[in-house]
């Protein structure tokens, strides 16, 4: 796929329900007895993974184009799988659907594509084990995992490092647990599952210095409607900043404050968006965002990115170390080593990629530094696989002084399917 510079970015786009609230959903679904409808749900390859591994512990499960419903008999009456699950490419999906497996009565296993078995699971497997879950592992950390199932018992974890998803890994597993299960973060992250809770008729409470859940809860179904999703609206976003004379506009996005520090950072550099429309669906902000060139983002941007901005930006870093090529002062990511544990290294893929169009960057452990006074030349972009990497050097070379050349497009539908004909039809050719 070659992505040609472009003048300007005008037009409308219809993002993709959230993915990562369309997995909350599903599983939440599940676990409640009865019917569940879920409108807007994600059309991405990662949610289907956990649809598909609901289905095998046997969840009821219809999909209509954009439309989810999910009739269960809840989490007492999950079945044992009789192969090993799949969760894909998709580490939410293994994070939670463990959490599911730990609660049930039976033994199974679960596992991902070759990316998903190299990453560490060792943050869900401690905390997991000692609410009373028997999980053994490849070499103690990497997928496959084979778990028994057993009465879990609520306890009192204290995440070592900022994680949404281990965090409401143990907020599901609290949900069919004795007693009180105590999540508590150092630095907060997105709250998607906390915000859906209620609606299932499950009560989170701010206590005892985290996120408290009393179990076992009998949760109901519901019907709901998923946001678009911000971290794919942040590529159309900043495409649009940064050519001239754009103008997009984006109907029904999420703005969770948790997950829209990108809109703060723009803020701080004197960058407005048009927000109309705005409102709540189930708890979560969501608004319509209008996005016009802005000449001051160059000058103003932060230079550097760090501390608590990172666990609310993790998956626009790629997209930003792109804008970090175009600012004034340059920009400079750090205490970000998460990256190093998405679907590919995401520091290393960022890095190796930027060289490959032509810009010089420092790598550190934990992040990258971009010099200021440089402009993308062009080339071919290595995406590891990973549909971020794809999607942020898309944004690359619709800015750069020549084409830049996707190797893997077809990765990007893990999260967005669609993707590049959207792109293509907001352009203003050159």
């Amino acid at each position: 796929m070659q992505i040609q510079p472009a003048s300007s970015l005008r037009g409308t786009v219809l993002l993709p329900g959230d993915k990562s609230i369309s997995h909350r959903y599903a599983v939440l679904a599940a676990m409640a007895e009865g019917s569940t409808t879920i409108r807007n749900f994600s059309n991405s390859q990662d949610c289907q993974s956990t649809l598909d591994c609901l289905q095998q512990i046997g969840v009821d499960i219809h999909r209509r184009e954009r439309e989810v419903e999910i009739q269960s008999q809840g989490w007492t009456e999950f079945q044992q799988p009789t192969r090993t699950l799949d969760a894909g490419n998709s580490g939410t999906t293994i994070r939670f659907l463990s959490a599911l497996l730990c609660g049930s009565s039976f033994a199974s296993t679960i596992q991902g594509d070759s990316s998903l078995n190299r990453r560490p699971m060792q943050r869900i497997i401690i905390p997991l084990t000692r609410m009373g879950a028997s999980i053994s592992a490849h070499k103690d950390e990497y997928p496959p995992l084979h778990i028994s199932g057993a009465s879990l018992q609520g306890i009192h974890y204290r995440l070592p490092l900022a994680s949404a998803q281990v965090k409401s890994c143990l907020l599901l597993a609290g949900l069919m647990a004795r007693g009180q299960t105590v999540v508590e973060e150092t630095t907060p992250t997105r709250n998607h599952t906390e915000l859906a809770l209620p609606f299932f008729n499950a009560s989170p409470k701010h206590e005892n210095g985290g996120i408290a859940i009393e179990g076992p809860v009998s949760l109901k179904p519901v019907q709901m409607e998923i946001p678009g999703d911000f971290s794919a609206a942040a590529f159309f976003i900043l495409a649009a900043l940064l050519l001239p004379d754009s103008e997009i506009h984006l109907a029904g996005v999420g703005v969770n404050p948790s997950r829209t520090a990108l809109l703060a950072l723009l803020e701080q550099a004197g960058v407005r968006l048009e927000q109309t429309n705005t409102r709540l669906s189930n708890g979560e902000p969501v608004c319509d965002l209008t996005v016009r060139h802005s000449r001051q983002l160059l000058d103003r941007f932060p230079a550097q990115i760090q501390g608590e901005w990172i666990p609310n930006l993790i998956d626009e870093i790629p997209v930003l170390a792109v804008l970090g090529t175009r600012l004034k002062r340059g920009l400079a990511i750090r205490q970000a080593e998460e990256l190093r544990k998405k679907e590919s290294d995401r520091i290393h893929s960022t890095v190796l990629n930027l060289r490959n169009i032509g810009i010089r960057v420092e790598e550190f452990p934990d992040g990258f530094a971009i010099p200021p006074g440089q402009q993308i030349g062009g080339g071919r972009v290595q995406s590891l696989g990973d549909h971020r990497i794809a999607m942020a050097f898309s944004v690359a070379g619709l800015i750069g002084l020549g084409p830049v050349e996707i190797d893997d497009p077809a990765c990007v539908s893990v999260s967005f399917p669609g993707f590049f004909e959207v792109l293509q039809s907001l352009v203003v050719k050159s």
